[in-house]
């Protein structure tokens, strides 16, 4: 195997392995529901960054460009191909994702809790939930959504 080969296998199985861990769920199975109840003491309005990763795109982009450059030529010509491919698809994959990425409408909920503590959820926009209303807080940490009680 020339050097260069070696180098872009070498670059192609980290993007690989990159693009797995991105893919991968936060947090473990083993995570029991956690769900309290309160009264929603304020709510304002706010922005959500989206969960769209820019590296996924440049990844995909690059593994992309790999693929199409492998194609043209033959010996080094193919190797210097490739190695442009890659670099140009990881470009223009991380812009592709960068442009959709676009923040989500969302609340930031303050309740207090019937043990008297008091806990932000920052979730997307939910209608129907009003200062006063008794609510449950279901999950916990960035998992966490508030949810109307019936009544």
């Amino acid at each position: 195997m020339t050097t260069t080969t070696q180098l872009l296998s070498r670059f192609a199985t980290f993007a690989l392995a990159l693009l797995l861990a991105a893919c991968a769920a936060p947090g473990s199975s083993s995570d029991s529901m956690v769900i309290r109840q309160g009264v929603i003491e304020q709510i304002s309005p706010t922005q959500i960054r989206s969960s769209q990763h820019t590296g996924v795109g440049a990844v995909l982009g690059g593994l992309t460009g790999v693929g199409l450059g492998s194609l043209i030529g033959g010996g080094t010509g193919r190797d210097v191909a490739m190695v442009v491919g890659a670099i140009g698809g990881t470009m223009a994959g991380a812009e592709v994702a960068r442009r959709y990425d676009q923040p989500l409408a969302g609340h930031e909920i303050f309740v207090r809790t019937t043990s008297g503590v008091l806990v932000e959820v920052t979730q997307p926009a939910t209608p129907g939930l009003r200062v006063g209303q008794r609510v449950y807080i279901e999950g916990k940490g960035d998992a966490a959504r508030v949810i109307p009680q019936a009544q």
